[in-house]
């Protein structure tokens, strides 16, 4: 987690936004399962290629060419790996929050699990030729939209 006072561009206070890979099929399943199951629309959604998710990268200071971790950004605090993973799950609906039975692990074995996934998530999961459009259904989920 990285703390700050002020807030990325395009993020306010009480704002949850989940940056993903939007070319990786595994990520862009992620987004679709969070737009099914994210009733309460708890958390906007911006792939790191958008402008959008770009200026939040840069903002934090991650690379904007290479993308290894799904980021969670809650107001002015930024959670990569699994802590964004489980911080999402448990403000889903019943029975998501289950999920985070997973927490008990300690988090340097939880990240180089899902360091393995991430970094083999296109030859696992296979990626698009571009980035995934979100649907004019799905634009107010999207920062942007």
């Amino acid at each position: 987690m990285i703390a700050g006072t002020q807030f990325a561009p395009g993020i306010g206070p009480q704002d949850r936004v989940v940056l993903f890979d939007g070319v990786c099929r595994l990520c862009s399943a992620w987004a679709r399962f969070l737009i099914r199951f994210d009733t309460k629309r708890r958390f906007k959604m911006a792939t790191v290629q958008s402008p959008e998710g770009q200026a939040i990268l840069e903002w934090y200071g991650f690379p904007v060419d290479t993308y290894e971790t799904m980021l969670l950004v809650e107001g002015s605090r930024i959670y990569t790996k699994s802590g964004a993973f489980f911080r999402v799950m448990r403000r889903l609906p019943f029975p998501w929050p289950v999920f985070c039975v997973g927490w008990i692990v300690p988090w340097f074995v939880r990240d180089w699990l899902y360091d393995r996934v991430a970094l083999n998530r296109y030859a696992l999961f296979g990626r698009y030729d571009t980035c995934v459009i979100p649907t004019k259904d799905h634009d107010s989920r999207f920062l942007g939209g």
